[in-house]
């Protein structure tokens, strides 16, 4: 497939110059529209300028850093989010999911392997890679996942549906569970069939877990629909199936 199907616009978050240079160059080449800021104030006002359809953000920012940057972003928008780390760093990557991050990187990295993540977030984001099965929408109770448009409902008693907001990530977790009820999944089975990950750290999984229930259950903390499986991993429990 062209990965120009799939271009878009890009915010480099970076105060790195030779980083942001190397990294926009590469992203040029696959189509891409790419700005670059330096910090993240500057981050915050071009995204409301000029909304992005991706945004790929460095975690060590001067004065406000990504973690923050992120969790502002968050609150108004479900842009797709690529954080760039340092090597190594595993709480930082997994405080970068939890804020709301879709994916990250670490440095040193290939831009090439950035680029390749850039455009598989981009194409899930914009509902391109749809997981086999059904192209109606899948219901379960008052939740309804239209895959083809890529949105969530919750219905709430005597009210109409509120729309979700997940990530892409969660929106392809949610999707793969609904299809797949009452079945067990280790937390390397669902990396790899829910985002193609052959490689990868199994606690990103869940880390969307947790956001998921956050925004799925009646309470997360005694979850209903996605439980564990102890020394498995999880299992999502229709409506109708619950005592």
């Amino acid at each position: 497939m062209n990965s120009v199907t799939h271009a878009g616009r890009i915010l480099v978050v970076d105060d790195d110059p030779t980083v942001a240079e190397v990294v926009a160059r590469y992203l040029a080449r696959d189509g891409h529209e790419v700005v670059c800021v330096a910090d993240g104030r500057a981050a915050l006002r071009k995204a409301v300028d000029q909304p992005p359809d991706l945004v790929v953000l460095d975690l060590m920012l001067p004065g406000m850093d990504g973690l923050e940057v992120c969790r502002r972003l968050r609150e108004t928008s479900t842009v797709p989010i690529v954080m760039l780390t340092a090597l190594g760093a595993e709480t930082d990557r997994l405080i970068g999911l939890e804020t709301g991050a879709d994916d990250y990187v670490t440095k040193p990295f290939s831009p090439r392997e950035l680029a390749l993540r850039v455009r598989s977030v981009l194409r899930r984001a914009r509902g391109a890679l749809v997981p086999a099965g059904p192209s109606g929408p899948l219901r379960d109770g008052d939740l309804i996942v239209d895959v083809g448009a890529h949105e969530a409902h919750r219905r709430r008693p005597g009210g109409a549906g509120e729309r979700l907001a997940l990530t892409s990530r969660e929106f392809d977790l949610l999707a793969f569970l609904l299809r797949h009820p009452r079945q067990a999944f280790t937390r390397d089975e669902l990396l790899e069939r829910v985002w193609d990950w052959t490689f990868g750290d199994s606690s990103t999984v869940t880390v969307h877990v947790r956001r998921l229930r956050e925004k799925i259950e009646d309470d997360p903390a005694a979850p209903r629909r996605i439980v564990t499986v102890w020394g498995v991993g999880y299992r999502y429990e229709p409506a109708g199936d619950q005592r």
